[in-house]
This record gives structure tokens, C-alpha cells and sequence, in this order.
């Protein structure tokens, strides 16, 4: 009886071999597949190195201090006198009837925003509003750093402080921050649902904006603030923690995250910059117009992006001006600024119309006291006055253009740390998820959010707070 049953058990004994011969083969090649694209990931990352911009060549000798020093913005009669004089003496060019903002800041409401700058703004009152937040600043790579540190009043036993640094652009400042920050240190305390989480804030000034030293030397890019920012997380003790940023602080922290990917746990943006638009996208623009679902957009991004001449191109050249004179010639246009705070305020004030709402251009005060309050405009306007850093910070543009940018090395380089993507409406552009794929390899949130605009923690700080506080919470899930 036992030799019927030699064959059966004998192929049995065989299969199983077989079926451990395959198994091994697929995790060895599950194996190499994986290590693969381990390395391929290490192996893709922006080169961190190293740079110099304070004055003269960099010591060789010595050590450059490290230290963490309280800082604290201050005034004077001189600098309040100096200002009021500059304001009396401006002169005005008549608008054009019926121009509203098309042609620029309307200077009939330019005359109202300097007289009430000149005879209610109170910016004794404004500094101690500013100090409110401890601020700091320490110098890397030879120029000095100023930053707001802002950690919770109270952290519930058991609960793990998150650490994320918030990153501004132009022409902002730290202080569009002021308003979230209570909202992200103390979600609880303001009724946010997501109150699980809850974080120390670190708000630095780009190098060049506001109180940060401006760079000495030529070619200071997004690529050296994100080499100096992660210089500045591991000197304060952060071995890994979150960003977050929109306009200059969305390309910044994406440059973080491209540089040192295993220091980032999560990176969060209420602005993304597209890939370079080749081939596959320019067949994704045409196809999306008529078959939207075959290139993965939806409903809310064709109505966001089409027409894509009319609604994305057109409405982009209409704002970006600014862009050209900066990305070439700063420094001319920027002498001017530096000696007008009138001019100044236009200059930037035009940006909070038209970047906040496009449709703002209608109207005759660029609807900026809709959304915004004239102290809070012009706390940020004083922050470039009394810090002399209009210039250097325009002249970011022609340092991060001073080459094509499809060129550059982080054109190259992918995403793949946790990313969320919050898209206001009344963004400069859209950048569907479809699109923003390419660049960024792990979007775990994409939200179309119900409003807003360019300075989302400015003008809708609750919503921008939902959005991080939803995208941590599912990141620490994960």
C-alpha cells in the first residue's frame, strides 16, 4: 500500500520546495527592488554643503558663536519723527477715473492709508504687539538669524509637542504668523478638533526680510536658506520636526525637505510650485479641458484652471511685474522704495489687494479693509521701514533666477517625505494634485479649501490651522 502513495508524497515533498525556492526568489527580488529604490530616494536629495555671507572672506580660524540670543524689537522719537516727516512730505500723482487698482495701488485710498499712518497708527503700540512672542537670533554662516520660538502654555500629561517651523515670503513677514500661532500651540483652547496635536512654533526671517541679517554676498538662493533653516532646527535641539510655508516659505521648505528628507516628518503647503511644464504636462492642460478624469483632475480644478489661457496665464502676467524688475534689477527700482514709505506702502499694500482676491482690482480701495485692518497692514509695512530691508529682500529674486530654473538641482529632485497640500481659491495659480504629483511622491492630504487667498495665515488663519492640524494628525496616525 505505502508504494502508491511514494509518487503523491514524493511530488508533494517536491512542490513545497518548490513553492520555498519561489518564495525566496520573490523576497530576494522584493528585496532588491526595495533597496533599489532606497537608494535610488538616498541618492536624490539636494547636496546640503555649506556657504559664507557675512562680510569679507570667512574666518578659517575660530569657531562662529552659536549661541541663542533673546532679542527684542525696539523705536525711538528719531525713527517715529523721521518717518512722520517722510509722510508729510509726499507727493501724489492724480488716478485716472474709474481705474480702481488696475493700474496699481489707487492713490486717492493711498492718500487715506498715509494719513491714517501718519496721524492714528501707533507703532509704540505695534512694537509691544510684536514683542508679545519671545524673539531670538543667532548667527550661521556669518550673518545673524532672527526668529520667534513660541511653545505651549500647557501640554496635557502624555501629549507630544510637535515642533514646526513656519516660513513667510514676500512681501511678507514673521508677523503674518501672529494670528495662528495661538491656534497651533493651543488648538484645545480655541475650540480646533484636531486638539490631539499641538506644537512649538519657529518663525524665522529670511535672511534679507525684517530683522534676519541681509546676505554680504552674491547668490544667497531658497537652496542656502534651507540649508541655514535646518542649521538653525538642530541648533535649538530638533532632530526631526514639520514645516510649513506658502509664496518664498513654500519653495524654502521644500528645499528642506528635498536636503535632509530624513529630518523632516511632515511638510505642509498652501502653495505649490508646479514641475516644469513638459511634454506630459502640455497634453494634461489640452486633454484636461475636455476629458478632465483621463488626466486625473477633477471638477474643482477645471473650474480653478480653465480657461487656462484667460483664467491661469493672463491673470499670472497681469501680477508678476514685480517679478521681472526684481529678478533683474532690484536695486533700482528699490532705491526708491527704501527712501519712501509712501511709495513703500504702495509697493507692498498693492500685493495684499490683488494676491488676496483678483477681483479686488474693481475697487476703488482694492478691498483691502475687507479682510484685513490697516494696523495689521501697516505693522508689516514698518517691518520693512524700519529694517531698511526692501532691497535686499527683492534682490531674492534675482538670486533664486539667476539661472533657468528647470535647471536648477532641486528641478530634479522629488518629494517623498508626508506632504499636504491646502489650495486657497484666490491662489496666483492652481496646481492640481495630478500635477503636483510629480514633484511631490507622498501627498497623504490635498483640500480644496472654501476661501482664501496668497497670505493664508494672514487672512484665514482658522482654516490654514484645520488644514496643518488635520495633515499631523494623520501623518502621527501613519
Amino acid at each position: 500500500m505505502w508504494q502508491e502513495f511514494l509518487p503523491n508524497a514524493w511530488s508533494v515533498e517536491y512542490s513545497q520546495k518548490n513553492a520555498v525556492l519561489l518564495s525566496a526568489a520573490t523576497l530576494g527580488a522584493g528585496g532588491v527592488l526595495v533597496y533599489w529604490l532606497r537608494s535610488r530616494y538616498k541618492i536624490k536629495t539636494i547636496e546640503m554643503g555649506d556657504g559664507w555671507w557675512g562680510s569679507g572672506e570667512r574666518l578659517l580660524k575660530g569657531k562662529e558663536d552659536e549661541s541663542i540670543r533673546p532679542f527684542k524689537i525696539e523705536t525711538s522719537d528719531k525713527e517715529i519723527e523721521d518717518l512722520h516727516r517722510r509722510l508729510d512730505q509726499a507727493r501724489y500723482a492724480p488716478p485716472l477715473e474709474g481705474a480702481a487698482f488696475h493700474y496699481g495701488f489707487n492713490s486717492s485710498y493711498l492718500r487715506k492709508v498715509v494719513s491714517y499712518w501718519r496721524n492714528e497708527f501707533d507703532w509704540r503700540e505695534k512694537v509691544k504687539v510684536l514683542n508679545k512672542y519671545p524673539h531670538f537670533r543667532t548667527t550661521i554662516e556669518g550673518i545673524e538669524i532672527h526668529f520667534i520660538h513660541v511653545k505651549p502654555s500647557y501640554v496635557p500629561h502624555g501629549q507630544v509637542v510637535q515642533p514646526l517651523l513656519m516660513v513667510h515670503g514676500w512681501p511678507g513677514s514673521f508677523y503674518e504668523f501672529y494670528k495662528i500661532i495661538p491656534l497651533l500651540t493651543e488648538p484645545a483652547a480655541h475650540g480646533l478638533t484636531e486638539s490631539d496635536v499641538v506644537f512649538e512654533i519657529i518663525c524665522p526671517s529670511i535672511p534679507g526680510y525684517g530683522f534676519s541679517e541681509a546676505p554680504r554676498q552674491k547668490g544667497f538662493d531658497s537652496i542656502a536658506t534651507a540649508r541655514i533653516f535646518h542649521k538653525l532646527m538642530n541648533r535649538l535641539g530638533f532632530k526631526k520636526y514639520y514645516l510649513q510655508g506658502g509664496d518664498w516659505g513654500s519653495r524654502i521648505t521644500t528645499n528642506m525637505a528635498q536636503m535632509l528628507p530624513q529630518s523632516v516628518k511632515g511638510l505642509h503647503l498652501n502653495l505649490v510650485f508646479a514641475s516644469k511644464l513638459g511634454l506630459t504636462r502640455m497634453i494634461s492642460v489640452m486633454l484636461g479641458a475636455y476629458v478632465p478624469w483621463l488626466v486625473g483632475l477633477s471638477r474643482e480644478d477645471v473650474q480653478r484652471v480653465y480657461p487656462f489661457v484667460q483664467k491661469n496665464i493672463y491673470e499670472l502676467l497681469q501680477e508678476s511685474g514685480y517679478l521681472h524688475i526684481q529678478a533683474t534689477k532690484p536695486d533700482t527700482a528699490g532705491c526708491g522704495l527704501n527712501d519712501s514709505p509712501v511709495g513703500l506702502a504702495a509697493y507692498i499694500l498693492e500685493k495684499f489687494s490683488t494676491w488676496t482676491d483678483k477681483s479686488f482690482r474693481h475697487k476703488d480701495d482694492g478691498g483691502l479693509e475687507s479682510k484685513y485692518s490697516l494696523d495689521e497692514l501697516l505693522t508689516n509695512v514698518m517691518i520693512y521701514w524700519v529694517t531698511s530691508s526692501i532691497v535686499s529682500s527683492m534682490r531674492y529674486y534675482k538670486e533664486n533666477f539667476a539661472s533657468d530654473p528647470t535647471l536648477d538641482a532641486d528641478a530634479r529632485v522629488g518629494v517623498y517625505v508626508p506632504t499636504g497640500i491646502a489650495a486657497f481659491p484666490q491662489e496666483l495659480v492652481h496646481t492640481p494634485r495630478a500635477w503636483a504629483k510629480t514633484t511631490f511622491k507622498n501627498i497623504v492630504t490635498y483640500s480644496y479649501m472654501p476661501r482664501g487667498g496668497h497670505f493664508a495665515a494672514f487672512e484665514e488663519p482658522r482654516l490654514l490651522a484645520q488644514d496643518i492640524l488635520h495633515f499631523v494628525r494623520k501623518v502621527e496616525r501613519l
